[in-house]
Parts: structure tokens; sequence; C-alpha cells
């Protein structure tokens, strides 16, 4: 195994686009949710009226434990940025045709697909890190020591955890199918943001009101549902979405099984 990663990383160490990208995604999350973070800062800090009614309603979403589930949400919505990396992963396989010499010096299909299964674990390891890392930075810095149960809602670094391997998985196997990265990445989108919501949509309207989480990103999407002051809007709703979870879990985890089935298979059969 770690031959596999050793020579995965000579193919990337002098890519300056994965060094770009890669340092885009580092940014990124920490930068996302500090900017929200201050928005409501600057929206609640003084002691006009309206600031202080605003923060009578919706509370403190950046204190533990809700903390938790505001900032995977707001990560949630940028996973655009890694599935870059994930999908230039394999379209550079065949752009260079590097894909075709591991073959030639010897690898077996299935070894270069564990690589590359093992390099979308870590990039997930990575945004995983970066998640923890802004949740407690934010926590710790705003939450009283009078607040009890902090970490009651500790179980959304795991629903992340498996939303974004699932997602990054799926950008993965666009990548396989198209091996092109610009049209890959923007087939992910395209299905990701139209597609997906429209057919959420039309499912949840003309078949069942349930159906359309069942779609593939749509199911990993529900994982990380809003914070709970916008949940407040609508709270029969909400508490709809968060009785779903458990169920979207086993959802999502056979999506990601049919993914990487899908990928091996595809890769077995396919010329080289």
């Amino acid at each position: 195994m770690l031959h596999l990663l050793r020579t995965e990383w000579l193919k990337l160490k002098n890519y300056p686009g994965f060094w770009w990208i890669m340092g885009i995604t580092v940014l990124s999350y920490p930068s996302i949710n500090f900017m929200f973070y201050n928005i409501y800062k600057q929206n609640t800090a003084n002691s006009k009226t309206a600031a202080q009614m605003l923060k009578m309603l919706i509370g403190n979403p950046f204190e533990f434990p809700e903390v938790f589930r505001t900032t995977a949400f707001a990560s949630s919505l940028f996973v655009i940025i890694p599935a870059i990396l994930v999908i230039m992963l394999i379209t550079n396989e065949y752009t260079y045709k590097t894909n075709r010499q591991n073959v030639i010096d010897g690898w077996s299909r299935n070894e270069f697909l564990v690589a590359k299964f093992l390099n979308v674990v870590i990039i997930s390891l990575i945004v995983i890190a970066l998640y923890v890392i802004v949740t407690l930075s934010i926590g710790f810095s705003t939450t009283g020591s009078d607040v009890k149960d902090k970490f009651q809602l500790v179980h959304y670094i795991g629903l992340f955890s498996l939303q974004t391997f699932a997602q990054l998985s799926f950008a993965f196997l666009l990548g396989l199918l198209i091996k092109r990265a610009f049209i890959a990445l923007g087939a992910f989108i395209f299905y990701k943001i139209i597609v997906e919501n429209i057919g959420a949509e039309l499912l949840n309207r003309y078949v069942h009101a349930d159906t359309g989480r069942f779609l593939p990103t749509e199911s990993s999407d529900l994982l990380t549902p809003v914070p709970a002051f916008l949940g407040r809007l609508d709270p029969k709703v909400y508490d709809h979405a968060l009785s779903l979870i458990n169920q979207q879990v086993f959802v999502t985890i056979g999506y990601v099984l049919i993914f990487w089935a899908l990928v091996f298979w595809i890769y077995k059969k396919r010329d080289l």
C-alpha cells in the first residue's frame, strides 16, 4: 500500500495545479466559516434594539453544541472545491496516459484503483480535519463555561465525514466516466446544482413527498441540514428532516458502495 501512495505522490508533487487547488481547499473552509461567523457577530454585537432582537431570535449558532451543525452545513456548500482535486486525480491519468504506464510497469488494475481510492480518502480526511479545527476554534472562542453538553452534536463530525466522502466518490466516478477534467467538473456542477434539485422537486411533487431524498447526492446532502435558527422558519419541515438523518446514513453508505463498485467494474472492462 505504501508503494502505491509513494507513486501517487511522485505524480502530484511537481504538478502546480494540484498545489494551487489544494491551497484553495485548505484556505476556503476556514474562510467561509469565519466569514459567516463575522457576519453574525457584526449584526448582533452592538446594543441597538434590532441587533439584540436578532440575537434573541436566532440565538448563537456558533456556540457549542449548535456550532457542529452550523459549520457542517456551511462547509458542505463548498464540496465543489475538493471535488476539483478528485476529478483531477483521475482525468490526469488519461490526459498523460500514466494509468497505462502503471499497468505496463506491473500494477494490476485493482492496485491502480486502490491507489486512487486512498487519494480520495486522504483528500476527504483533509477536508474533515479542516471542518473539525474550524468548529472547535469557533466553538471554544464563543461558548461560555456555563453551557452544558457542549458536545451534544459531535456526531455531526461523522455525518459531515460521510457526506464529504460520498460526494467526492461521486465526483471521482464522473471523472472516470468522462475522462476530461473540465467536462467532468461541469457535469458534476450541472448535475448537483440543477439536475438533482429539479429531479428531487419533481419526484417529491409527483411521486411521493420523500422520494427525492434517494437521489445520489441529495441523499448525502440531507445528512447536514440547515442550522436550527433557519429551521425555525418551518419547524415541521425541519423536524422531519432531522428525523430522516439516520435513514440517510444507510442510503448514503449504499451509494458509496455502488459508486466504488461501478468504478472498479468500469475500469476493469475499459480499454487502457
